[in-house]
């Protein structure tokens, strides 16, 4: 089967996209309204695309009547957010923040999560969060009835039982994400497995240091 994305319907487009681009990390992203109040976002449109510069990217669709979304319009007004990951013990507090509701109410409040106070941002972050990272707008590009923000991570959060005793890597026993697939269908990362490439192809790598050339510097 094909598909002419240049020829296709939005709806066709996104069903095809979601369906086979997953499992998609959900970002549930803390903003301060207007009012003062907590808003609290599920973004599945999210993920991870620089390290240096520290960059996250999340992709924002305008509402079925085509006004912003509540989330958005805070980044835009703030020039900051935080974005939560989120584990299963959060999965039924996270589909409660989902819900379009106005733009006074707290989401947080409302699903019973604990607001935090983040070091560098106004935004609150959640206190049962395994990982909070607190960010601030590098750029926005703008398309009609959609937004991608770009946010440079300047402190992250990270639940002390998730991390090895080194605090270097995580703990998969501790920190099993939740993403999401298609429709209303998620997966939580509870089986893990390591793949490693051959060590004997190193040398074959384009641009490889060998170990003793590292250690000797």
């Amino acid at each position: 089967m094909r598909f002419d994305f240049t020829q296709s319907q939005p709806a066709d487009r996104y069903r095809l996209l979601t369906n086979f681009i997953g499992p998609r990390p959900i970002a549930l992203i803390t903003t301060c309204s207007p009012g003062g109040h907590d808003n609290a976002a599920p973004m599945s449109f999210f993920n991870v695309f620089s390290h240096e510069p520290p960059i996250v990217i999340v992709g924002f669709s305008a509402r079925p009547d085509g006004s912003e979304k509540d989330t958005i319009g805070n980044i835009r007004r703030n020039g900051e957010f935080c974005v939560n990951m989120v584990d299963l013990a959060l999965a039924d507090q996270m589909i409660l923040c989902g819900v379009n509701f106005a733009a006074d109410v707290d989401e947080l409040e409302f699903a019973g999560l604990d607001a935090a106070p983040c070091r560098q941002i106004e935004a609150a972050r959640l206190a049962e969060t395994p990982c909070a990272m607190e960010c601030r707008v590098e750029r926005i590009i703008d398309y009609p009835g959609r937004a991608i923000v770009m946010g440079e991570v300047v402190e992250m959060h990270v639940r002390d039982d998730c991390l090895d005793a080194a605090g270097r890597y995580v703990d998969p026993s501790a920190y099993q994400p939740l993403a999401r697939l298609h429709a209303d269908n998620y997966i939580v990362a509870d089986r893990q497995f390591e793949l490693k490439k051959p060590a004997d192809l190193s040398t074959r790598e384009v641009g490889h240091v060998s170990r003793e050339t590292v250690e000797s510097r």
